[in-house]
């Protein structure tokens, strides 16, 4: 196979040329001859690693209605995700090594890009007592979280990360949310909650799990990964923890960057995320802290919903909105169309904390072929998603830059070659 004419990403920045595939291997750089090989067309458009995704509910198994692993991995090949860690929160959660091997084996039947389960940290995510963790580890899990709900146990969590910090490459990865702070809250308490007399989040449930975290981080030494960060305060304990030398990670999400609070004015469900939407003081921080390499990675945490669960009333729906097909436009929005720091925060960043050597690599001789081609001036309005669900914020707004080709080990799993 032969990308033809773009701009590829190597280790001494952007340069025009050829691409040869062999196999799942990038062959050579340079004019290539023409022959009987595929072809893409590249000119114009920019080819660089293929985006990792470090937060995806695929809600297989238990809520298949809602998504799969064969239509989660086809809207992330679309999005130009050539590799995505599977939250473990499906039914029952992935909380043993049994469970990690039966989904590997339904994702080599049927997943279009690389599939990493990630692990719970309890068992039954019940935060009660810690999950079959080294069985886990043993079948490739290097992630290990709660999502969807936090451990609040601090002991335990204590004696998690002591535990892990002595296996290379675990990461505990925490939602942060204090439920006793919470309550019961639909969207960011602040002005709109306010206005629309609807009860809210808190910031402060937030901030208070990542410095209690922060602290147990200092005494156990393990690597600490903070999912969908929201919020100013906690932009500025990670990023203390880091000018202090603790090996801590964060992550954002596209629309977390792109939207504020303002928009649950119009209470459409499809705007209900968790975490909330925040303030524009807390949407400008987490920019920042993008820019600034504070935050490491942009994830998309897509949680599919059907419309039968959107379709209702506010307070009623459920929180998540779809994202793997919007997050390289809506990213490059939001940072200012800066290539380099995209495939720095949606690929390199990503594929480092998973600890993915095949992925998020800059394209030479001999390295892996999992690539996206993207055209960022392309300009498109969001909708008609791979995704089972279409639960999107960005549906019907025009976006610019688009995925044009996605390639996992060397076969083309969107686009068409000429």
């Amino acid at each position: 196979m032969i990308v033809r004419g773009a701009h590829v990403l190597g280790p001494d920045g952007w340069i025009e040329t050829d691409v040869v595939i062999d196999g799942g291997t990038i062959a050579s750089l340079g004019t290539a001859p023409s022959g009987n090989a595929e072809e893409i067309d590249g000119r114009g458009k920019y080819l660089g690693p293929g985006f990792v995704d470090l937060h995806v509910h695929l809600r297989d198994p238990g809520q298949t209605w809602k998504e799969d692993i064969e239509t989660g991995t086809s809207s992330a090949a679309r999005g130009g995700f050539t590799a995505v860690v599977a939250m473990p929160n499906t039914d029952p959660p992935t909380d043993t090594g049994e469970r990690v091997s039966q989904m590997i084996e339904r994702a080599k039947r049927v997943s279009a890009v690389d599939l990493i389960p990630a692990g719970t940290l309890t068992a039954g995510r019940a935060g009660a007592e810690m999950a079959g963790l080294d069985d886990m580890y043993e079948e490739g899990v290097r992630i290990f979280t709660d999502d969807g709900d936090t451990v609040g146990d601090a002991g335990l969590l204590r004696r998690i990360m002591a535990y892990l910090a002595d296996r290379d490459g675990a990461v505990v990865a925490q939602h942060p949310e204090d439920r006793s702070i919470a309550g019961g809250g639909h969207l960011h308490e602040g002005r709109v909650s306010r206005k629309l007399g609807i009860n809210g989040l808190p910031a402060s449930a937030e901030v208070a799990v990542i410095a209690r975290d922060i602290a147990l981080l200092e005494e156990t030494g393990a690597r600490y990964h903070v999912q969908h960060l929201s919020t100013a305060g906690g932009v500025e304990l990670v990023r203390r923890a880091k000018e202090s030398g603790l090996d801590v990670t964060a992550e954002v999400t596209p629309h977390h960057l792109a939207f504020t609070e303002e928009e649950l004015l119009g209470m459409s469900t499809n705007m209900k995320m968790y975490p909330p939407l925040r303030e524009p003081r807390d949407r400008e921080a987490l920019v920042s802290g993008v820019l600034d390499r504070t935050i490491d990675a942009i994830a998309t945490d897509h949680a599919p919903h059907s419309s039968s669960e959107k379709d209702v009333p506010f307070e009623d729906a459920p929180r998540g909105v779809i994202g793997l097909e919007t997050a390289f436009a809506a990213t490059l929005g939001a940072l200012g169309g800066d290539l380099d720091l995209v495939f720095e925060a949606m690929s390199m960043a990503p594929a480092r904390i998973a600890g993915l050597g095949s992925h998020g690599r800059h394209i030479r001789p001999g390295a892996p072929a999992n690539l996206v081609l993207v055209d960022p001036t392309e300009q498109w309005t969001a909708g008609d998603y791979v995704s089972r669900s279409s639960n999107s914020p960005f549906t019907g707004l025009q976006m610019k830059g688009r995925v044009v080709a996605t390639i996992v080990g060397g076969q083309i799993r969107h686009g068409v070659a000429k």
